[in-house]
């Protein structure tokens, strides 16, 4: 909790001072003497590393000074300048971020980050680097400050949501006619075959009508894309945004990964070389600026849009990448980034705007820096994938989709219309079938078999046909691209990874089960009730394994998995015993952690060197930190053998009601979707194909009205507040309870709209005036307060809590006015973020800090631009 006093671990040896030093200091708070004995020394840091303290300023003065400053900070009344930060004096990262933001106030004393905390755990050591640096040869000048946030006025935003709703509706009435006729040409066929035939005439036609749409939209509406800037809410942003709205919504996305999305692309103005794959569904969007050489590849969850929003503006630019270049997953290329030939970026780095990757040079990290060792990201060697093999798979896959899934989207639709009594006599004219209560009970029957019939369907195919698949796979053996066992795969990955299912199971004791019979291998498991969050994904569960003890936050992807531009293989991913994995990590399969690790939120797991066990890591490249600390044991009595099987029937009790709420709510509004159906085919008599129009725009609305109440319901009688507790605690069942059973999956819809402000208002955000997110999270949104004018980039989050091992940790986050959140940025709980501050692209910015105003900070963990940083600013 923000404030609450960290008390002292009894008092352990402390460390003499290092041969050739003066006694460390020593300060007494609270009427205590203070006292300080070591010598002097002066210097500064040059560019790019730690500032220094002034030049009069002695190492001997500056080590009184933090000392005193930890003291206060910690509420102890006294701190040793020997004493280890975490070990001896009990503080978290809590604490030494409230330290470092207490220092970074004093002009006096050079500006301290967490990472040189971590370094440098106690007063000495931290005095002695801030110190003892060699002297620049020129001053340091301040980076730049951000840039102002563009402002809107009033007419424009709201004329801005009007054409963006006129444009849905639209679009709504054209497929809506489409559909129409489309459904009655159907309807009118006689016998199995020819409804057969004319659904996969219709679905070809409609298919290549959604795919050729958003290219002639953005050839017509904006030709090709160039650098420049354009103002959110203005008329040219509406231009952008009905592009970017159309392109990301074109079917061929969902041939990621293979040729034709490619194709799709160059179809679009992107330069696309020969034999490029690109397995991410974050596709570009300012596609001219798109340059990928022959045989790159680009791995899953990465974020290469060409464009970015900063400070009220819509900044596009290039993306380039050169021939034979491997980026890794979770990764962010930035605007005016570029990697030339054979370099590689590992996975949760970042190249920000104006990095260049060197020819055949490896990087990791956030911002990207050269890495120690010429470790191969890529992790797969090459395999015989010609031209005949990819355009063979693409023809293929058309074929699929245009003789097996489009006539299942369209002809059973077509048959359920004409066949079935119930929505027949919807198609009748009069009121009869609508006014009649049996048509309802039957609907409502309908529904109950439809979705809770479909659960254990789902769950019998996720169990069994992937098995069979999987009996093909052989680990570690290279498989060449678009063959057999590509396909294979590829279905393993798609019916496995069911987002309803883990969201369902997860957070409660039953999600242990689940994986396990999807494939997991867990070691005995030591059943917590949160062994693993509701958000897990992998790229087979029978590569998968999790040491006993080991807990797991939401946001893990297993990469158990390995891509070239011409092959791909699979291997185990390990997770060891007793680890705890926080939020948005990407775990390679050959990751070097083993026993008793924490993994902090965002970490790059390390994929060389000695395998660290007994330690925590943090960061991209990930550095060592304590493993816990006093904090984080406050509860552990209650995980001992006499109270861990009540309090685990408890929360089990408690999350098995959360886990009916789930179902319900969500088997609720499918039958509210099954009667606007019904609704919409009794109007089509009178309204044709508006009627279809009319029931998508009501579908949308209702959505969000309903998902809207169904989470004001769960907050009504507990509101969410900052509360520090154990995961046995029944605060934190209510706190999974609120993250489970509303959806907020919906709301990715409304991105870019001022109708999600609207909507984060109605969910408790407190949201100022006119701001643009583009895609960011709130976890708890009633938690979260943002300033007038801020600018959320997409894959942004801010998450209000943290969970350690068995110790729940949540207080508020606050956003001032005109700051920017960069793409992939993520801001932990109990943050200030100060007027018009930035956070850069892929930061993390950690618990408790507090950005000044018109700071520029960026990194994980992230730090004022210009320290450790690789930037001066831009």
């Amino acid at each position: 909790m923000v404030g609450k006093p960290v008390e002292a671990l009894a008092p352990g040896p402390t460390p003499g001072p290092a041969p050739g030093t003066a006694k460390s200091a020593v300060v007494r708070k609270n009427g205590y003497d203070t006292a300080t004995v070591p010598s002097e020394q002066t210097s500064a840091v040059p560019a790019g590393q730690t500032p220094t303290a002034p030049a009069e300023l002695s190492a001997v003065g500056t080590e009184q000074i933090l000392a005193e400053m930890l003291a206060d900070v910690a509420g102890l009344p006294e701190v040793s300048a020997d004493s280890h930060f975490f070990d001896e004096l009990g503080a978290d990262s809590l604490v030494m971020a409230h330290f470092c933001a207490r220092i970074r106030k004093r002009a006096d004393l050079p500006s301290v980050s967490m990472k040189d905390v971590y370094r440098n755990p106690t007063i000495h050591s931290l005095a002695t680097a801030l110190t003892d640096a060699p002297q620049p040869s020129a001053p340091v000048e301040p980076p730049p400050a951000p840039l102002p946030a563009a402002r809107t006025s009033l007419r424009e935003y709201v004329l801005c949501g009007a054409l963006q709703l006129l444009a849905f509706v639209g679009y709504s009435c054209v497929i809506a006619y489409i559909t129409a006729q489309g459904y009655e040409w159907i309807s009118a066929a006689s016998g199995v075959a020819d409804v057969y035939l004319r659904s996969v005439v219709f679905g070809a036609v409609g298919f290549l009508v959604l795919c050729a749409l958003p290219v002639v939209v953005k050839w017509t509406v904006i030709g090709r894309w160039k650098p420049r800037e354009i103002r959110v809410w203005s008329l040219g942003y509406v231009r952008f945004w009905l592009v970017k709205t159309l392109v990301r919504a074109n079917p061929l996305v969902l041939f990621v990964g293979s040729p034709l999305y490619t194709f799709y692309l160059r179809l679009l103005g992107a330069k696309v070389g020969r034999g490029v794959v690109i397995f991410s569904r974050n596709m570009p969007v300012c596609t001219d600026l798109f340059a990928v050489g022959d045989g790159t590849v680009i791995r899953k969850d990465s974020f290469f849009a060409c464009y970015r929003a900063h400070a009220g503006r819509i900044q596009t630019g290039p993306v380039t990448l050169g021939r034979d270049v491997t980026v890794s997953e979770a990764t962010v290329l930035d605007i005016g980034s570029s990697m030339e030939d054979g370099a590689q970026l590992a996975h949760a780095s970042s190249l920000h705007s104006g990095q260049t990757v060197p020819a055949g040079e490896h990087w990791h990290g956030s911002p990207a820096v050269p890495a120690d060792s010429a470790v191969d990201f890529r992790g797969v060697g090459p395999a015989g994938c010609g031209v005949l093999r990819r355009a063979v798979h693409s023809v293929l896959q058309l074929l699929t989709a245009l003789l097996v899934y489009m006539p299942l989207a369209v002809g059973v639709v077509g048959v359920m219309f004409a066949e079935v009594p119930q929505f027949a006599a919807a198609l009748e004219p009069g009121p009869a079938a609508l006014t009649s209560w049996t048509f309802y009970v039957e609907a409502l029957v309908a529904s109950v078999v439809l979705f809770f019939g479909a659960i254990p369907v789902g769950l019998l195919i996720m169990t069994t046909v992937p098995r069979l698949f999987n009996r093909a796979m052989t680990p570690g053996r290279v498989y060449p691209l678009y063959g057999i066992h590509y396909g294979m795969h590829r279905a393993i990955v798609l019916i496995t990874n069911r987002k309803f299912m883990t969201r369902l199971f997860g957070d409660s004791s039953a999600i242990v089960h689940y994986l396990r019979t999807l494939g997991y291998s867990l070691s005995p498991v030591e059943q917590t009730g949160s062994n693993f969050g509701t958000d897990v994904k992998h790229e087979t569960p029978y590569m998968s394994s999790v040491g006993t003890g080991t807990m797991i936050a939401d946001g893990l992807s297993m990469v158990n998995a390995d891509f070239s531009n011409t092959s791909f293989s699979v291997s185990r991913t390990s997770i060891g015993p007793h680890n705890f994995l926080g939020n948005r990590i990407a775990y390679p399969s050959r990751g070097r952690t083993g026993d008793n690790c924490l993994l902090a939120t965002k970490v790059m797991v390390p994929i060389d060197g000695t395998v660290r066990e007994g330690v925590g890591l943090l960061g991209s490249p990930s550095f060592e930190i304590p493993r816990s600390v006093h904090r984080d044991s406050t509860f552990d009595q209650l995980k001992n053998e006499q109270e861990l099987p009540a309090n685990l029937a408890a929360k089990s009790k408690h999350n098995v009601v959360t886990m009916v709420l789930y179902l319900l709510v969500r088997w609720f509004y499918f039958t509210w979707f099954t009667l606007l159906v019904a609704v919409t085919a009794e109007l089509y008599t009178s309204l044709g194909a508006l009627s279809i129009a009319l029931g998508n725009v009501l579908l949308l609305l209702s959505g969000a009205v309903y998902y809207v109440l169904v989470e004001r319901a769960v907050t009504a009688l507990h509101p969410l507040s900052p509360v520090f507790c154990s995961i046995y605690d029944r605060r934190f069942w209510r706190r999974e309870r609120y993250w489970k059973v509303p959806n907020e999956t919906w709301l990715r819809i409304y991105n870019g709209t001022p109708y999600k402000n609207l909507i984060w208002r109605l969910l408790g955000v407190r949201l100022g005036r006119r701001v643009f997110d583009d895609g960011c999270s709130f976890t708890e949104r009633p938690l979260v307060a943002v300033g007038d004018h801020c600018t959320l980039n997409a894959g942004s989050v801010l998450q209000c809590h943290s969970q350690e091992d068995g110790t729940f940790k949540s207080d508020r986050s606050s956003i001032g006015a005109g700051c920017t959140l960069g793409v992939g940025a993520f801001v932990h709980y109990g943050v200030t973020v100060g007027d018009g501050a930035e956070l850069a692209p892929d930061s993390f910015l950690m618990k408790g800090e507090a950005v000044p105003q018109n700071a520029r900070w960026t990194g994980n963990p992230a730090r004022p631009v210009g320290r450790d940083t690789g930037e001066q600013g831009r």
